[in-house]
């Protein structure tokens, strides 16, 4: 049985009324919530933890300064980063930026398309391990014996003994285990590693197959349902 993922969001900010709203709209939507006081001490939780999700009051001090670090931090993984604000300009680094004042009818809307926005980039994040053995077929018509060892909504991870070439393009058959029937994919390689590990992107899969992969995935990577309608 797949045990279900619960989004974690971050808020930061000081204004109880403000965190009492948040809550609620996020209790609905079944994201979990750390609050944050002051957004100097927001990095280290986030540095430390697994925030999907960072709600920012931007009234709160060095807030541009957080919202930038947040984003070019590379050792991090980048959530979602929402700005509560009162004024009117675009803030650079927000994914959405909601107006104050916000209550709960006016915000629950807003992040609905948030949650919307997380639940696409996590499914195409999350990776799946598989250790598939496959033979593909390479553009010149040579067989290559590949390793699939991971699969997402974006590509799959290979390893090969045979010399692969960032742009290389692939084709193959591959079983997932529980789907009805194989599917096809086709691949372009975009980075090598050591180790001979290859991380690709798909180019193509006939519309039944990729109705299938996003099945099985979506089967594989539950995310807790929010108990009102998205």
């Amino acid at each position: 049985m797949t045990s279900e993922l619960a989004f974690e969001c971050l808020f930061i900010s000081s204004d109880p009324e403000l965190f009492r709203i948040v809550a609620r709209i996020l209790r609905e939507l079944s994201i979990s919530i750390e609050i944050c006081l002051r957004p100097s001490r927001a990095l280290e939780f986030l540095q430390s933890g697994n925030a999907d999700l960072v709600v920012l009051d931007w009234e709160a001090g060095d807030s541009a300064e957080l919202m930038q670090t947040i984003r070019s931090e590379t050792k991090m993984s980048k959530p979602t980063l929402v700005a509560i604000s009162s004024s009117d300009s675009r803030l650079p680094g927000a994914h959405m930026v909601i107006k104050k004042p916000m209550t709960v009818e006016t915000g629950a809307q807003s992040f609905k398309t948030v949650y919307q926005r997380m639940l696409i980039d996590y499914r195409r994040k999350v990776r799946h391990a598989l250790m598939t053995p496959v033979v593909a077929t390479a553009e010149d018509g040579r067989e290559v014996s590949l390793m699939v060892t991971d699969i997402s909504d974006g590509g799959v991870g290979l390893s090969s003994k045979e010399n692969l070439q960032v742009g290389d393009v692939l084709s193959f058959r591959l079983v997932l285990a529980g789907a009805p029937r194989e599917v096809l994919v086709h691949v372009r390689v975009l980075w090598t590693r050591e180790y001979a590990r290859y991380g690709c992107e798909f180019l193509r899969i006939p519309p039944v197959d990729l109705m299938i992969l996003h099945d099985w995935l979506k089967a594989k990577s539950r995310v807790k349902k929010p108990r009102i309608e998205i």
